[in-house]
């Protein structure tokens, strides 16, 4: 199915997409580079919290924690969302197998 055919019949309701929720966090984590961001706001933390700003680092771990299953927690309708934007993002995501194209 292309692009605009997917488009087309999504807008309808004459499909139904199913987006594996494991598959669509790793892709997400990927394309935001997320370990390249929580790493080093842990490593802060940890700093933070070693020499004396406990609170502060507490804080902040707990921050980057949530961020964390904020990105996995919203990945599937990210994907959905990019998937109707884009058509190379589209194709993507269904040759990984992130987006599964079913007939109602």
């Amino acid at each position: 199915m292309t692009h605009q055919e997917f488009v087309a019949a999504h807008r309808e309701g004459r499909l139904a997409v199913h987006i594996d929720p494991k598959k669509a966090a790793q892709l997400v984590s990927s394309r935001m580079m997320l370990p390249l961001i929580l790493l080093p706001l842990f490593g802060i933390a940890v700093a933070l919290a070693l020499t004396g700003y406990l609170i502060a680092g507490i804080l902040l771990f707990v921050a980057a924690i949530g961020f964390r299953y904020l990105v996995r927690r919203t990945s599937r309708n990210f994907v959905l969302l990019r998937s109707l934007d884009d058509s190379r993002f589209y194709e993507n995501a269904v040759a990984a197998g992130v987006l599964v194209i079913q007939s109602p």
